[in-house]
């Protein structure tokens, strides 16, 4: 492990400290002689302590992203120093102090604009090097960005580094459009970042490195041994079995008076399952003010409330009322105290693509064995059959949350579900769930963007994949080819593609978030040139 990326994992969790207000600078600089490698591995929020949070209390940027994507010009020592002499004079002014001694963010000028004439595939093919950051060409060693090895492919708009999940279903799109090896070079930082940190966090900056997101790099894999054949698999198997040690990390420490530890909860006397869990316990510093509101609104305790907001972002759906305690109201977040059908579904894919690609038998038992016991607990534990859906689970009252939504999908997605079930979800997806654009995200509109009207690519594509897997073949194509005129409908208006959909009235765009609606845009573009891709090849 390279030694500036093991103080680097090492201070991301050091800095869950026992409150919400990040470390003096003084403290946090002093970690080295060499400050401005010290503070290249620290969060915004951690470097510029006061100046950050008056930054982003006062909404010097409208979106609290900008300011932690920012380029120091200097060491964060030096303009803490100067920012604590000037801030008392009477002429201080905030902004203008900010972009004295930052950079904006490294936004490269690819000089694209749309062409309505261009069909949407054109306009998707047309995207893929202006959405493509090369090796090397980032902001180095200065700002919050974590370097990688090799090129990648950003989602757009405000996301302007590589995103985990999000990758899984750009990846489907850059196979499709036949970008072999930017494949390989995003599967293969994926894999550097497993090999450096022991896990992949949600983004490659520094304020991500308390949390993951979704496990996808076993399917990633699954996509490129599709391009480049089985070996693929002995090549990253050491890195796939790192990403399932991570999330099971605490697996020999939960006991009926402890359930839960890290990703990690005992449910009933012996059965394990996991839940999303961000290991920092202060406001994300990409969303510092949103937090602080939330957690003032909510009147609990502070680290609590903040844990539950970062976890929901681990799940990437930041935000749905799946995760509210009464469905309703962000204050009311208990993302850690819930066992979701999606995570489990995913590490159960990643199990059984270990048994299967494992050569050692004993080996290759084990994970099988792993891979049937997390089956049956998902189906014995996460389905309910009153309400014949896949739910999420509340591990500490033992009830099923009541909240229905597309998470419930995944298990048909993994080839999880029985037959009988994944009929019963089928209908159920079919009556409540498809809409004019696609599948809604839940069945209630919350004013959170992961729920009612709006649709999700990655969704629409695990819905419609899943149904695949059980010859369920009428409504999933249903799904594709609403979920597709949408989308050219949307392009058709404006010359792009946009990170979700409004699925209910397809005149309205979709809203919702903390965030105006992302325009570029990696996964959708994915999910739609390869239902595309799935469209052409199937005959009438």
């Amino acid at each position: 492990m390279r030694p500036y990326l093991l103080l680097l994992l090492c201070l991301g969790f050091f800095a869950c400290r026992q409150d919400t207000q990040p470390a003096d600078t003084e403290q946090t600089v002093a970690v080295t002689a060499d400050s401005l490698d010290a503070e290249r591995l620290l969060a915004p929020d951690e470097l510029f302590g006061d100046l950050f949070r008056e930054v982003q209390m006062q909404q010097v940027y409208p979106d609290g992203k900008t300011f932690v994507d920012m380029i120091p010009k200097q060491s964060a020592r030096a303009i803490m120093e100067v920012y604590r002499t000037e801030r008392a004079e009477q002429s201080f002014d905030l902004k203008t102090f900010v972009e004295t001694h930052f950079d904006p963010p490294a936004s490269p000028d690819s000089g694209f604009t749309s062409d309505g004439s261009r069909s949407i595939t054109e306009h998707i093919d047309a995207l893929w090097p202006v959405l493509t950051r090369r090796a090397g060409s980032d902001e180095g060693s200065a700002g919050s960005l974590i370097v990688l090895p090799q090129d990648y492919v950003v989602p757009g708009g405000r996301f302007r580094e590589v995103y985990y999940w999000d990758s899984y279903f750009t990846l489907l799109g850059l196979a499709a459009a036949g970008q072999d090896s930017l494949v390989r070079s995003m599967v293969t930082n994926f894999a550097y970042l497993i090999d450096e940190l022991g896990f992949i966090p949600n983004g490659n900056r520094t304020y991500y490195l308390t949390r993951s997101q979704p496990p996808f790099f076993g399917l990633m894999v699954e996509v490129l041994a599709g391009i480049e054949g089985e070996q693929v698999y002995a090549e990253f198997l050491e890195q796939m079995e790192a990403e399932h040690a991570f999330w099971m990390r605490g697996e020999g420490e939960v006991t009926a008076a402890a359930p839960a530890v890290n990703h990690v909860v005992l449910i009933g006397d012996s059965t394990v399952l996991n839940r999303y869990y961000d290991a920092g316990d202060r406001p994300r510093a990409e969303s510092y003010r949103e937090d602080v509101l939330t957690i003032r609104e909510s009147g609990r305790d502070s680290q609590l409330v903040a844990r539950h907001l970062r976890s929901g972002a681990e799940s990437g759906w930041d935000f749905s009322a799946r995760w509210f305690a009464d469905g309703e109201t962000l204050s009311t977040i208990v993302t850690t105290d819930i066992v979701p059908p999606d995570l489990n579904a995913l590490l159960y894919r990643l199990e059984s693509l270990l048994a299967e690609h494992t050569e050692l038998i004993p080996e290759k038992e084990a994970w099988q064995q792993r891979a049937d016991r997390r089956r049956a607990a998902i189906n014995d534990y996460l389905w309910n059959e009153a309400t014949g859906w896949y739910e999420d689970r509340n591990w500490s009252t033992g009830d099923f949350t009541g909240y229905l939504t597309l998470a419930g999908v995944y298990p048909l997605f993994v080839e999880a579900a029985p037959e009988d079930r994944a009929a019963t979800v089928a209908r159920r997806l079919e009556a409540d769930f498809l809409a004019p654009g696609g599948l809604r995200t839940s069945l209630r509109q919350t004013g959170q963007q992961w729920d009612a009207p709006n649709g999700w690519p990655p969704l629409q594509w695990m819905a419609y994949a899943g149904l695949r897997h059980y010859g369920i073949d009428d409504l999933a194509t249903s799904i594709r080819d609403r979920w597709m005129t949408n989308n050219e409908r949307v392009y058709a208006n404006v010359d792009k593609l946009v990170e979700k959909y409004n699925v209910e009235d397809i005149t309205l765009e979709a809203g919702g978030g903390e965030y105006p609606v992302q325009d570029g845009f990696g996964w959708s573009n994915g999910v739609y040139l390869r239902m595309a891709t799935d469209a052409a090849a199937t005959p009438e």
